[in-house]
């Protein structure tokens, strides 16, 4: 299996510095400030990237368990939300929450949870993440 890499630079100190961080295949490459992670500042962030994995991860295994179990769906839309907070001990990600749409043409209901929670808790994303709450609100579209 392949080794996925991506890297950072960081210059300067942690409230004036700034940095810099690209993937691997190029297809990222985004500046990185105290304000863009901390504030509402322009450029991005770990924990943006996080989301990113995290929805991309959870919307591909959402569509692999529905197609194994008959229901190919017509699209899976997630968003992650990815929680930083600053507590007594420092910052730290606190909880993330998945909320996905589907559109999946003859699924039940409970077939349609019981394959969203599979794959919640069956991504690789989600495992890796696993200290932190992941929450999951998982809806059917018309």
């Amino acid at each position: 299996m392949p080794v996925r890499t991506a890297d950072a630079e960081w210059k300067g100190n942690l409230p004036k510095g700034s940095g810099h961080m690209t993937t691997q295949t190029g297809s990222f490459e985004g500046a990185y400030s105290f304000g863009s992670r901390f504030e509402e500042a322009k450029g991005t962030n770990p924990e943006e990237l996080i989301a990113a994995a995290h929805a991309g991860c959870f919307s591909m295994a959402l569509s692999n368990q529905l197609a194994k179990a008959g229901h190919e769906p017509q699209s899976v839309k997630t968003t992650a939300k990815v929680h930083l907070e600053k507590g007594a001990e420092g910052f730290s990600i606190s909880r993330i929450e998945l909320v996905t749409r589907a559109r999946v043409p003859g699924v039940d209901e409970a077939t349609f949870r019981e394959k969203a929670e599979a794959a919640k808790t069956g991504c690789p994303v989600s495992k890796a993440l696993k200290a932190v709450e992941i929450t999951l609100d998982a809806r059917l579209e018309a």
